[in-house]
């Protein structure tokens, strides 16, 4: 199930991102008349359109997998948190609704009507995300309900979906695809720029995807910092893990990069900033923070994948604000959207870099909380599957996710070599631009 979700994540935040994309560059385009705006909106509509169905495909493989894997899991969490889950569905419905109408619209409505059409697919789509992570973020905080006998009852459905985490892990996992997306685009046009084209559709798409990453990354780097201080308080295993602190110590050191060893219970090879890390947590340089060596052994994480996932992510976002700090000045210096060979690099660099964040956060998440599968509450391997024959289950999955993988890149292939259309304007026929 961590390979459905690896893949199922990337489209998920480029369904979120892209949305966003429209609604600015359709809005531009509307405010200005510009065609070239026109146009991006109408390539990156259909894009959407061939993402989201891929998306849709491998999140109900997702559906399937919770109930043959996790029956445990589901039987006592579905009453609790299906709420949420619902919700998902009328959002996706929603947006659905919404992009086949942006999609077939182009023709038929008017441009205002059409471009208001992606209000709804940038509300529905950021909806989704907040039920989907509230779900993660009970998991992480359980609330909601109280436990009697070992059943849930009292279950209160907004109290568990507006657990303690939800504010952090969903205004982080937002801005994530935001900040992918955005560097995504850019990437893609930096590409396209090395390679000699130098058009004025490619310039203005990667200023624009490049802009949305700017604004988002400084926002997700406040995030990170306000989701760490919160489980340096509510999930203090997670956060030693993440920071490599085996010892329980007051004045902690933030380590930049090292190698925690579970045998020696020491981080190896970090560089150590004195006393950063508490103060980081807790606003204070003294403030004591525990390390994984107080807790019931039992009851930690492995800190190497934790840290190392940490690490990436954190190194990740930083690069990421500093391609786009360059390549901006550099535009904003030569007062045109050509910053040389060397920053081109670097930015076409990104283009994969926010999805492989997002992806060590997950990691973060995800095994920092174990051996729980909800925290301090049920215990992963209590909630998997006994059943035999999972090997087989595997085995299908990985050629349904090999074949959407394959029919994606082909249709994506494809869509970059189609010629850019005229710029018919939304209620005009093509041949009437």
């Amino acid at each position: 199930m961590g390979m459905s979700l690896a893949f199922h994540i990337c489209f998920t935040a480029i369904g979120i991102g892209l949305p966003l994309l429209l609604f600015i560059a359709e809005g531009i385009a509307l405010r200005t008349g510009d065609e070239t705006y026109r146009q991006m909106a109408k390539r990156w509509g259909r894009i959407a359109a061939v993402l989201f169905a891929i998306g849709a495909v491998s999140g109900t493989i997702l559906s399937f997998e919770f109930g043959l894997l996790w029956p445990t899991w589901m039987e006592f969490s579905g009453g609790i948190i299906g709420f949420p889950f619902a919700l998902e569905g009328f959002a996706f419905f929603t947006e659905a609704i919404f992009l086949a109408l942006y999609i077939y619209g182009w023709d038929r409505l008017s441009p205002r009507a059409h471009w208001l059409c992606t209000i709804p697919l940038v509300v529905s789509s950021a909806a989704s995300a907040f039920f989907v992570i509230s779900a993660n973020g009970w998991m992480n905080q359980p609330a909601g309900f109280e436990m009697v006998n070992g059943k849930a009852v009292n279950v209160d459905p907004l109290a568990a979906m507006f657990n303690a985490a939800m504010p952090y892990e969903v205004t982080h996992g937002a801005l994530a695809s935001y900040v992918a997306t955005g560097f995504a685009v850019a990437g893609v046009y930096a590409i396209a720029m090395l390679r000699g084209d130098r058009s004025d559709y490619v310039r203005k798409a990667l200023l624009l995807g490049l802009a949305v990453a700017a604004v988002s990354t400084p926002l997700q780097i406040i995030s990170g910092d306000l989701s760490a201080r919160f489980l340096a308080h509510n999930q203090p295993e997670k956060f030693a893990a993440m920071e490599g602190q085996f010892d329980t110590e007051q004045g902690a050191p933030l380590r930049i990069g090292g190698f925690p060893d579970p045998g020696d219970r020491t981080t190896r090879y970090a560089i150590e900033i004195p006393k950063l890390a508490s103060f980081l947590a807790f606003e204070d340089f003294d403030a004591e923070v525990r390390g994984l060596n107080s807790f019931p052994q039992d009851e930690i994480p492995d800190p190497r994948l934790v840290h190392y996932s940490f690490q990436a992510m954190v190194g990740i976002g930083f690069f990421m604000l500093a391609v786009a700090a360059w390549v901006l000045g550099l535009a904003w210096w030569r007062k045109r959207i050509d910053p040389g060979r060397v920053p081109l690099l670097a930015l076409a660099a990104t283009l994969p870099l926010g999805f492989v964040a997002i992806e060590a956060g997950w990691f973060v998440t995800e095994f920092g909380r174990q051996p729980w599968i909800i925290y301090q509450l049920m215990r992963t391997d209590e909630a998997a599957t006994p059943r035999e024959g999972i090997g087989f289950i595997l085995l299908v999955f990985v050629l349904i996710y090999i074949a959407l993988a394959a029919g994606l890149a082909l249709l994506l292939l494809r869509e970059q070599r189609r010629p850019l259309e005229p710029g018919a304007r939304p209620g005009e026929a093509p041949d009437a631009a």
